[in-house]
C-alpha cells in the first residue's frame, strides 16, 4: 500500500490538513437498508471508524459530504467525534469551495474520497484525491490513488493510514498501541 506510492505522490499527501469522504460506497459498502416501517440503516466498518479517529488525534480533519441525507450518517458522525456534516448536497463544489474558504485553507491540503460519477469534479480539485476500489472507472481514472480495499470494507482506514505514514505520524501510532 503505503510503499508504492511515488515520492510526488508523497510529497501530496504530507499538505493534508482536512480529508473529506463521500458517504455511501465509501464509508459503507452502498447497500442501503430499509425495513417495512421506511426506517434505513448502513453497515459502517469499525476499522474505518477506528483510522478515523486516530487521524483526527494526530491534526487530521474530518468532514462527511454526501448526496444523500440520512440520520444515520448523523449518529455515526457524533459516534467518531465529526462534527461538520453536510447532506442532501447536489452540488458538492460549491460546498467543497465554501469549506476551504471557511477554514482559510488551499486545495491542495485537502484529501477526498469518493466512488461515483458525483465524485469525480470533487476528486479532480482536491490535494490528494482516492477512488475506492470498487469505485465506477471514471472516478478511478482521475484519481490520485484507487485504495486495494472496497468502500465499506476497510478503504478508509487504508487512506487514514496512507496520510499518518506519508506525514510521518505512523510511528507515534506504533509506539501508542505498541505494535513494533
Amino acid at each position: 500500500m503505503f510503499d508504492v506510492l511515488d515520492e510526488e505522490l508523497v510529497k501530496k499527501i504530507r499538505r493534508i490538513s482536512l480529508l473529506i469522504l463521500d458517504v455511501d460506497g465509501v464509508l459503507t459498502d452502498g447497500r442501503i437498508i430499509m425495513n417495512d416501517s421506511g426506517q434505513e440503516t448502513k453497515h459502517f466498518d469499525v476499522r474505518d471508524g477506528h483510522g478515523l479517529k486516530i487521524l483526527m488525534r494526530y491534526g487530521i480533519d474530518v468532514i462527511f459530504l454526501t448526496g444523500r441525507r440520512s440520520d444515520v450518517v448523523e449518529h455515526r458522525a457524533k459516534d467518531l467525534g465529526i462534527g461538520e456534516v453536510h447532506q442532501g448536497i447536489r452540488d458538492k463544489v460549491t460546498v467543497f469551495e465554501e469549506i476551504i474558504t471557511k477554514r482559510n485553507i488551499e486545495r491542495n491540503q485537502v484529501a477526498y474520497v469518493g466512488d461515483d460519477i458525483v465524485d469525480v469534479s470533487l476528486l479532480r480539485r482536491v490535494g490528494f484525491s482516492v477512488a475506492v476500489a470498487d469505485a465506477v472507472e471514471e472516478a478511478k481514472k482521475v484519481a490520485d490513488y484507487i485504495t486495494e480495499k472496497n468502500g465499506g470494507k476497510g478503504a478508509v482506514r487504508e487512506v487514514c493510514e496512507i496520510i499518518l505514514k506519508a506525514q510521518e505520524k505512523w510511528h507515534e501510532v506504533a509506539a501508542k498501541y505498541e505494535f513494533v
